[in-house]
């Protein structure tokens, strides 16, 4: 198992905490990302909003891209997964940004792949908001111009959305033969895009029990097309106490988010633009990404149980959120990583 988390860059995870003691700045970040590679944690997750979903709107967010080349210059093996929106960035251009970066970085970026869902943050942006099937209609070719531009001399692309002529990148990505792209969804839009033109494919928290034919369902596809082994990441919350009774009050302190607080009216929007396989509850919502679905709440030998199941099932990355994040990225390296460990050896 690999073990990545998200960068906090919207000062947390809770939508019903103001302050749970990571601020959305620099200095948190940095340190944060430096300590994490020596806890063993091998990947961070860099969400792109330029608004704060969590803390609302009129709070602090970090900038993903520039935090991203930041960090290359301050850590020496944290994979760095950018998230990027395609309506947000011209292909080419983002192309050139991210191969630079990874060349910063001595070969460490990846790309989280995600289409918008926020409509109300693309319109203070000025940005165009497309519907659902039409943001991966979209997102296939622009996963076309990126994946041209850095594997040719010269590439020209003519598409509905996007058109190149002739464009010459370089430097090329150091890694090979590109930077690793992940993507989740659900839709089978999603699924479809993801299996051909993706290398890896992240997943909502869920138990082991539904993740199972979420990963099975993916091999069989990308097997259809003849096309290599993906890797499975799916993003969890975590909750680690000395007894079950310290976890769950922990869990019921934290999931009582209410109609009118920040968070809720972003919650409304997230449903309206999405397609689910199951619906969320507010109380999933009280924590970014249905991350406390996973279970990953308990004593340490529960929760590395429940990994190690996981980890049966064919997930081999954690995208992983706590609050407070370092202190709690503490615990888990010392108590969790080592039985995981233990089971698997």
């Amino acid at each position: 198992m690999r073990y990545g988390y998200w960068l906090p860059i919207f000062g947390g995870w809770l939508r019903n905490v103001p302050d749970e003691g990571m601020s959305a700045t620099w200095p948190y970040v940095r340190r944060l990302a430096q300590r994490s590679e020596a806890l063993g944690f091998s990947l961070t997750l860099i969400a792109e909003l330029f608004l704060n979903d969590i803390k609302g709107p009129d709070a602090p967010a970090l900038d993903a891209w520039s935090t991203a080349a930041a960090l290359a210059a301050v850590t020496e093996t944290l994979e760095l997964m950018v998230a990027v929106r395609p309506t947000f960035h011209q292909p080419a251009i983002l192309a050139k940004q991210a191969a630079n970066i990874d060349q910063l970085s001595g070969g460490r970026l990846a790309l989280n792949v995600v289409s918008s869902w926020w409509k109300d943050e693309a319109r203070r942006y000025g940005i165009q908001f497309d519907e659902h099937d039409d943001r991966y209609a979209r997102t296939a070719e622009w996963l076309e111009v990126v994946d041209g531009v850095w594997r040719e001399p010269r590439f020209t692309y003519r598409g509905r959305y996007y058109q190149v002529e002739d464009t010459i990148l370089e430097p090329k990505p150091l890694r090979r033969p590109r930077p690793t792209i992940y993507a989740g969804g659900e839709s089978e839009a999603a699924k479809t895009l993801i299996s051909r033109a993706c290398d890896a494919y992240v997943t909502h928290g869920d138990p082991a029990e539904r993740v199972a034919p979420k990963v099975a369902d993916m091999r069989r596809r990308r097997e259809a097309l003849g096309l290599p082994a993906m890797e499975y990441g799916m993003a969890a919350y975590a909750i680690v106490r000395d007894s079950e009774a310290e976890a769950h009050r922990e869990l019921q302190r934290i999931t009582n988010v209410q109609p009118g607080s920040p968070g809720y009216q972003n919650y409304q929007d997230w449903i309206s633009h999405t397609q689910l396989e199951q619906r969320i509850s507010l109380e999933d919502y009280s924590v970014s990404n249905r991350g406390l679905r996973a279970g990953l709440v308990g004593t340490p030998e529960q929760v590395a149980q429940r990994i190690a199941d996981l980890e049966g099932v064919g997930v081999n990355l954690l995208l992983l959120q706590f609050s407070p994040q370092l202190e709690e990225m503490e615990r888990f390296a010392a108590q969790v990583m080592p039985p995981v460990g233990a089971m698997a050896g």
